[in-house]
């Protein structure tokens, strides 16, 4: 491997079945594809496309590969923008900008790693929370608010609202928006604790 397509460490902030599943996806690419991963780097750098959604949804149109391993390629292509992973403090100041959402996220966070075995970890788009599986992630939206997702489905409090093209874990089948820091009450720590139940 050259120093620009190099096995990439996973994202930090994953539990031991995740991290597995992450090593999986690096074990697999050229098994299943019969591309090494130079290969798929290279073509990476033909893409057209400049944004990582419309880089994988370039690669699943044109090459068949799917989002978990375009964007494992992609991070390795173009690590200045898709990588970056392991600077959680990082990711997260660039997601966090609004003071009344992050307060949003702290309290959510706060509640979250009281509950056994969580583990937090930052994304570009999402702070999740995990034990064996994700249970919650949290996203700021406009306004000063922010959207919890959870591994519920809707009919599990009457304020869950089902996810549209979340960029979260497919688990995570309800969302709770939460308008202030006070919306984290004890119902919400309640959902909370019930998704986690399910990780």
């Amino acid at each position: 491997m050259t120093a620009d397509t190099k096995t990439i460490a996973p994202p930090s902030g994953l539990s031991p079945r995740q991290q597995k599943w992450f090593a999986s996806v690096q074990t697999s690419l050229e098994r299943d594809t019969g591309k090494t991963l130079e290969e798929w780097v290279a073509i990476a750098k033909t893409c057209p496309e400049t944004k990582s959604r419309a880089q994988a949804a370039w690669f699943k149109a044109n090459h068949g590969l799917l989002q978990n391993r375009a964007m494992h390629v992609l991070s390795v292509a173009f690590p200045s923008e898709t990588g970056g992973w392991q600077d959680a403090d990082a990711l997260r100041d660039a997601l966090w900008t609004d003071p009344q959402s992050r307060a949003i996220l702290d309290a959510v966070q706060a509640a979250a790693i009281g509950l056994p075995d969580a583990i937090v970890g930052q994304r570009k788009q999402f702070t999740a929370f995990s034990r064996e599986f994700q249970f919650a992630s949290i996203k700021p939206i406009k306004g000063g608010k922010a959207s919890l997702g959870l591994a519920l489905t809707t009919d599990a409090d009457p304020r869950l609202e089902a996810p549209k093209h979340e960029a979260w874990s497919e688990r995570l089948k309800a969302k709770l928006l939460l308008a202030s820091p006070g919306a984290v009450d004890t119902s919400a720590t309640a959902l909370l604790k019930q998704a986690w139940a399910r990780s």
